[in-house]
């Protein structure tokens, strides 16, 4: 039997490297999509074995020949976990178009994208998309309108994408975790001029094991969404 290769997009954030590790745990190959290339390279060398591929998902139509290489050789993906996303802090009218298009492209656009990509090595795996969302019950917040919008569509996505790929035995998972303990929720909560305290978060470990336990999950049942908000 192969061993499961698994594709975490955002792979050099907070919650993306932590879900590495998991996989890597768990024994699966893991392929590490980032822009960053310096991180991704410590990524590869802290973490002998996993596949690094520097794809910049601001520009979606750029993807397919970044994942050119990795789709000429994977014939079969166990899973795709799409982790990467923009959350600026922005009113309506200090969010111009070119802020729009950026929170869009990454949060929405892209998973979109990398999921048609992965569709047909997904299928022939019968295997897994989860997309990582917001908090769960999140709706309008004001000055968060850009992230809040890309993170519905997302919710969106994940439902149609469902339906269409049942016939194919793809399985889709949305996950909704409340205040993780990253660097990204640091910087929101200072431009919310609200406190940050980690010990009160759900740690990134805690939220990739249970990614990859949704991901371990029988087939006879599909886990549509999991939602986890910080203990107790």
């Amino acid at each position: 039997m192969t061993t499961p290769t698994v594709l975490v997009s955002g792979a050099t954030g907070g919650i993306g490297a932590a879900l590495v590790d998991e996989l890597l745990r768990r024994e699966r190959h893991v392929v590490a999509l980032g822009r960053d290339l310096d991180r991704l390279t410590d990524l590869a060398r802290s973490r002998p074995g996993v596949r690094t591929v520097r794809a910049d998902l601001e520009h979606p139509q750029s993807l397919s020949e970044a994942l050119g290489p990795l789709l000429g050789e994977v014939e079969e993906l166990s899973a795709f976990v799409h982790c990467a996303g923009l959350s600026p802090v922005a009113s309506v009218t200090d969010s111009p178009v070119a802020l729009w298009n950026r929170v869009l492209a990454v949060n929405l656009v892209a998973a979109a994208e990398l999921t048609r990509l992965l569709l047909p090595a997904l299928r022939t795996a019968k295997g897994h998309v989860v997309l990582v969302n917001a908090a769960p019950g999140l709706h309008g917040v004001p000055r968060w309108s850009a992230f809040t919008a890309s993170k519905a569509g997302l919710s969106e996505l994940a439902d149609a994408l469902r339906a269409e790929e049942a016939e194919h035995g793809v399985r889709v998972t949305g996950v909704h975790p409340g205040g993780t303990a990253t660097e990204t929720l640091r910087r929101v909560r200072a431009d919310f001029d609200r406190p940050y305290d980690p010990q009160a978060c759900i740690r990134p470990a805690t939220l990739a094991r249970a990614i990859v336990d949704v991901l371990e999950s029988p087939r006879d049942a599909t886990i549509t969404e999991l939602h986890l908000r910080p203990g107790p």
